[in-house]
């Protein structure tokens, strides 16, 4: 007689996790209730050294990274991040106002999906750019 196969446990109906890294509080806080609004799963890391943590514990589908953040800076949790294997195909926006063109194109050339500088881009049309990288729009 064949034995019985555990069944797989996937959660078809399970909402896309957004991890945004960014330490200043007023910011990261409209993001997550403009991304929550959007029935989006959404965690905070404040530093570059929980960031780190978050995605190898997590795995967002998508994340929003600040570049001048505390204990290791952005540009080095991208980095950190694209030479992980588990993590390299993680969706990075660098959401920050560091705009000299030297800036954008290390992000870039690290492995960034997009570079959006802060000042630019109105909450809402972030909001739009996670959910077209997300395929929700």
């Amino acid at each position: 007689m064949p034995t019985a196969r555990p069944q797989k446990t996937t959660k078809p109906h399970q909402k896309p996790h957004v991890l945004i890294v960014e330490d200043d509080t007023f910011l990261s806080g409209m993001y997550v209730t403009k991304l929550t609004m959007e029935q989006l799963d959404v965690t905070l890391a404040c530093d570059g050294q929980e960031a780190l943590k978050t995605v190898k514990q997590n795995r967002p589908d998508i994340i929003l990274l600040d570049l001048v953040l505390p204990k290791i800076s952005g540009f080095d949790v991208l980095a950190a991040i694209r030479k992980d294997p588990d993590t390299k195909s993680i969706p990075i926006i660098l959401l920050t106002n560091l705009g000299d063109r030297q800036d954008v194109r290390r992000g870039l050339k690290l492995g960034a999906t997009d570079y959006l500088i802060k000042a630019h881009f109105l909450p809402s049309e972030v909001v739009e750019k996670v959910k077209h990288l997300l395929k929700l729009s």
